[in-house]
């Protein structure tokens, strides 16, 4: 970054005014959002069969994933066999979801599953220091059924219980995820944004490969895991 690289400053009135403006357009993007979930509660969904996934007590059926809830959100996390670290997009989006409880006044749960291996999956649950409770599909056509295939992508679907039948509701994958957590929110009320090399900035703003400032999965173990909570862990990169 130069000293160059700085937004005008400008008087306070010529400021109110530039924020005047932008907020219509924020306000207008409100409005779209709230008729994009309009549309969204008015979508139909799709019967699906009983599968079985593993959860940390053992086999358990896609139905009793909703524990006493009707609604249940999933986020598939990506996995790669044989990794200590996994995708760290994933292992940082999911490191969000702390506190979850309120979705119990909305008859609501959320979990991750993976297509890894329960006993893998738990245990780099712990590693990195997830709060969620994780489900593997490992043994299971659920994954690919619902778009989160082994070797694929990550991915979010909700789900619908009506007696002992569960309904596929919604789905999203790549950036469709982002409106989920609080992360990116945050980033671009920041007058230099995420730093990325796609984003339309400035000149002079400064701009870093995609990816490049996103926390590793190693640094994030590092901040979340058990040694963190326990001692504190120093910087560590990987």
């Amino acid at each position: 970054m130069t000293a160059q690289a700085l937004p005008p400053v400008v008087d306070a009135e010529t400021w109110q005014r530039r924020l005047d403006e932008l907020r219509a357009q924020e306000k207008a993007a409100t409005r779209q959002l709230d008729a994009i979930a309009a549309q969204r509660r008015r979508m139909p969904m799709v019967e699906l069969p009983d599968y079985t996934l593993e959860g940390e007590q053992g086999p358990v059926s896609l139905a009793d994933v909703f524990g006493d809830k009707t609604q249940l959100v999933v986020y598939h996390h990506m996995w790669f066999p044989g990794e200590t670290w996994q995708c760290p997009g994933c292992t940082g989006f999911t490191s969000q979801f702390t506190r979850l409880d309120f979705l119990d006044a909305y008859d609501a749960r959320f979990v991750i599953v993976t297509q890894g291996p329960i006993d893998e999956a738990l245990a780099y649950k712990r590693r990195v220091g997830n709060e969620m409770t994780w489900y593997s599909t490992a043994n299971s056509p659920f994954g690919a059924d619902v778009g989160a295939p082994p070797g694929g992508g990550f991915g979010v679907n909700v789900f619908l219980l009506d007696g002992d039948t569960v309904y596929r509701t919604w789905h999203t994958n790549g950036r469709g995820t982002e409106q989920l957590g609080y992360t990116f929110a945050l980033i671009d009320l920041l007058p230099y944004g995420r730093q990325e090399e796609w984003q339309d900035s400035p000149e002079g703003w400064p701009q870093s490969p995609t990816y490049s400032r996103w926390a590793t999965s190693r640094r994030i173990a590092d901040l979340y895991g058990p040694g963190a909570r326990a001692e504190g862990s120093p910087p560590a990169g990987g």
